[in-house]
């Protein structure tokens, strides 16, 4: 499946990782490796089909937004928390499992993202969130409206 993959630069500050042997002759026309992307844009784009991302909170936020299924690859702290909320209450991803020798094989990101692109329910579900948090958002929504009360009670003090 056709990919963008957002690396970043190492300690050097160049792309000087070292991918194994012929990987990116294999990769070759399908995937397209960068240091940068204006992710926001990308996540908006009709042809995404998911997100694979570390479930950090800004990610996460841009995914939902977006109505984009997640592949969720947490590393550390609050991306855990974000995963159990994509995966297990929001139900608009699915998490990578480990092997027996503590690695995510591409066998197992093969599969999940086959179950995401072949599944619409993930897909339906991240639309459905989206259109909450849209309406949640519009202008005249009563959290909006208290929320600007209390700003205003602020100014006042």
């Amino acid at each position: 499946m056709p990919f963008l993959w957002v690396v970043r630069p190492g300690p050097s500050g160049n792309m000087d990782y070292v991918y194994p042997s012929s990987y990116m002759d294999r990769v070759g026309s399908r995937g397209k490796i960068v240091s940068w992307a204006p992710q926001q844009e990308v996540l908006n784009h009709p042809s995404v089909a998911c997100f694979m991302s570390h479930c950090g909170w800004n990610s996460t936020m841009e995914g939902v937004s977006n109505g984009v299924p997640f592949v969720c690859w947490p590393y550390f702290a609050d991306q855990f928390f974000n995963e159990t909320y994509i995966c297990g209450i929001w139900k608009t991803g699915v998490g990578l499992n480990k092997d027996e020798t503590g690695i995510v094989t591409r066998g197992e990101i093969k599969s999940k993202v086959e179950q995401l692109v072949n599944n619409n329910i993930h897909k339906a579900n991240a639309l459905n969130l989206k259109e909450k948090l849209t309406d949640c958002l519009r202008e005249g929504n009563s959290s909006n409206k208290n929320l600007n009360k209390f700003i205003d009670w602020l100014k006042e003090g």
